[in-house]
């Protein structure tokens, strides 16, 4: 507990891999939007809505504001942030959430000021869930080692309890890429309802449409396989470029998950996981598998061979 409070009292390890970027806490942040005459209701709407639905899967406390910090006014030319901006989200060590401001990063405030909202929503959203997931530490040679997070385990010396998935892998047998891809699912419905409730529809410009329908969780398969040209800036390239290998890597993994394991009973599942995730539990998901697939269907599908070794109990 005292190597995690170090940890937690100070977030610059975190923001000082990103030297150009300035950054300040989320509340700082929608303070200084609103005062320069943007309106940040449909963001504080759409945490109102994570809240309702969060509680429903047993998570009583969203992430707070001051855990969060988001990056902009960058010094350096051309710099583009936004969600698949690299080396940024939640960090359990420093229960500390680092972000970017969606568009253009050498400004006070947003180029586009509605989608940088939907974008910091689905990021907020998306870090409470990680937030709000269950952990468990060991100390090993004086640091604290994660061994169990939400339903995904793994031993002091590292290993793993879910191998990763093979390299262009339409499915996933990986824990980490299942629980990544629910929470983005939730994270991005609310986002969605959002964006539906206050009228807000995609730019027309290429990378702005696909950045709406990426927040939204609306991008088609076709989204997914398309290579964006944006010539006219490398980072926004790489933005673009983030994008598509998430959406393939981890969103549509886990789509094809629920259709594999639960087919005509997505949500049934998708609730049921996030519940576990949130517990730690993985009781009530399991017999829900196991009353569709047969006995030990969790650990058939997840469990690397030779995870418990002799000694080892589940």
């Amino acid at each position: 507990m005292a190597a995690l409070s170090a940890m937690r009292a100070d977030a610059s390890p975190l923001t000082d891999k990103h030297p150009a970027h300035v950054f300040r806490p989320l509340s700082e942040i929608l303070s200084r939007w609103a005062a320069d005459g943007v309106d940040t209701t449909p963001f504080h709407s759409g945490v109102e809505d994570a809240k309702r639905r969060y509680a429903h899967y047993g998570l009583s406390r969203i992430l707070p504001f001051d855990r969060v910090l988001v990056g902009c006014e960058s010094t350096r030319p051309g710099a583009f942030g936004g969600f698949h901006h690299p080396d940024q989200g939640y960090r359990h060590l420093q229960m500390v959430a680092v972000i970017t401001m969606h568009g253009p990063m050498e400004r006070r405030t947003p180029e586009r000021p509605a989608l940088a909202l939907l974008d910091l929503l689905r990021a907020y959203s998306h870090d409470c869930l990680h937030y709000g997931s269950r952990r468990r530490y060991v100390e090993v040679a004086g640091l604290p080692v994660r061994t169990q997070y939400g339903i995904n385990y793994r031993r002091a010396t590292g290993q793993q309890y879910s191998v990763a998935d093979g390299h262009g892998s339409r499915h996933t047998r990986n824990l980490g890429v299942v629980m990544e891809g629910a929470c983005d699912r939730e994270a991005r419905s609310i986002t969605r309802r959002a964006a539906e409730h206050f009228g807000i529809t995609g730019p027309v410009d290429v990378l702005g449409a696909l950045a709406f329908r990426d927040m939204t969780g609306t991008l088609t398969e076709q989204d997914s396989q398309r290579v964006v040209d944006v010539s006219e800036s490398a980072e926004r390239a790489q933005y673009a470029a983030a994008l598509r290998n998430y959406e393939i890597g981890v969103n549509r993994r886990y789509l094809n998950f629920l259709g594999e394991f639960a087919p005509g009973e997505e949500c049934e599942c998708h609730t049921r996981l996030l519940a576990a995730v949130i517990s730690g539990d993985t009781t009530a998901l399991g017999a829900w598998l196991d009353d569709r697939h047969g006995p030990g269907t969790f650990a058939g599908l997840f469990r690397t061979p030779g995870y418990f070794g002799p000694g080892l109990t589940a």
